[in-house]
């Protein structure tokens, strides 16, 4: 019996010369017709585009896909990613709703362009590296201007730098030359947000969800920010839509999403509160305050207990009088004025 999958791929591989190009075309359908008997995902022309001298992927999947068909594909992506200058190809391998195989293929040759954008993106990593990170980052840039990627990190090296102007101009570079990347689209979505343009954060939080899939961590930072700014806007129809689906999801401890989920859960809790929906608020407050809390993004400790108060007293529920007076103690002012007027 052949094994099948479902399988999801996508991205760019940029070769930036028309030589580099028609070699790699040639190399592609070489080994297709005589290594693997055409038993491949994708004939050239399916994929290389002569115009832009890019192998472009933009999203692609495949509910039965044979095993051997799905390793000679990727053998064959591995094999012409080494002549390409910048660019990776996303593949993942699903089962059982989850990703079995999550595989990055991208260029790692002896390119000048190609080094220079890896020893950026490590560099990004380490604290106080920003200046000799953007440096490598330029360098990439300098020697390949169609670098979409080294453009998307030297962009996120400007926002942590709050340099917003140029960030803006990295971040939409990157997405003028790969409309397909999401990380772009969620650079650009926070630094909109900072500049609060928020049609046009919301505008990018959409493109971001929709080039990435869900068993990707970006996927759900897009929903959740974006429910955040539904909310900010009181578009709580929108905002309830968004954060149902984030606070549903269960996510892994090394997830970064894993650290947003009580915020997440605050905002969803507040936003049926704005519609009146207040017995299905008082759910969503008594799970927020059941969860384990640390960290910085953790909504304050009396505003829990505030909101979770007027949920019950709108919902017609009891003990929302203790909850007003634990809010009073951490702090709250709304709260004491609200005891003593019910006094």
């Amino acid at each position: 019996m052949n094994t099948t999958y479902k399988v999801i791929l996508s991205g760019c591989l940029e070769f930036g010369t028309q030589r580099s190009f028609d070699q790699v075309f040639k190399f592609y359908e070489h080994r297709t017709e005589n290594y693997y008997r055409n038993d491949i995902l994708f004939k050239a022309e399916e994929v290389f585009d002569p115009e832009t001298f890019t192998l472009n992927i933009p999203r692609y999947i495949n509910n039965e896909c044979p095993e051997k068909r799905w390793k000679n594909t990727l053998n064959l992506l591995e094999y012409v990613s080494q002549y390409a200058v910048a660019g990776d190809v996303k593949a993942w391998v699903i089962g059982g709703g989850k990703p079995v195989i999550d595989r990055v293929i991208e260029p790692s040759g002896d390119k000048s362009a190609t080094q220079a954008f890896l020893e950026g993106r490590e560099l990004i990593h380490k604290s106080g590296m920003e200046e000799e990170a953007m440096k490598a980052l330029n360098k990439a840039i300098d020697k390949f201007e169609r670098h979409a990627l080294a453009y998307e990190r030297r962009g996120h090296i400007n926002f942590t730098l709050r340099n917003f102007d140029d960030a803006l101009y990295d971040f939409s570079k990157s997405i003028d030359i790969n409309p397909n990347h999401p990380d772009a689209y969620w650079g650009r979505a926070n630094t909109y947000l900072v500049k609060k343009e928020y049609k046009s954060a919301l505008a990018d939080l959409e493109k971001a969800i929709k080039t990435s899939i869900p068993h990707q961590p970006i996927f759900w930072s897009a929903r959740r920010l974006k429910g955040e700014i539904h909310l900010m806007l009181e578009e709580y129809k929108e905002a309830i839509f968004e954060l149902k689906l984030v606070t549903k999801r269960q996510f892994k401890s090394d997830d970064p999403n894993a650290k947003w989920q009580v915020r997440a859960m605050f905002n969803y809790g507040k936003a049926l509160f704005e519609v009146g929906e207040f017995n299905e608020a008082v759910k969503v407050f008594d799970k927020l305050l059941a969860m384990e809390q640390e960290g910085k993004m953790i909504p304050p400790k009396e505003q829990q207990y505030y909101y979770r108060a007027l949920a019950k007293k709108n919902a017609g529920e009891g003990g929302y009088l203790s909850d007003l007076k634990e809010a009073a103690t951490l702090g709250s002012e709304e709260a004491s004025a609200m005891l003593e007027s019910l006094a």
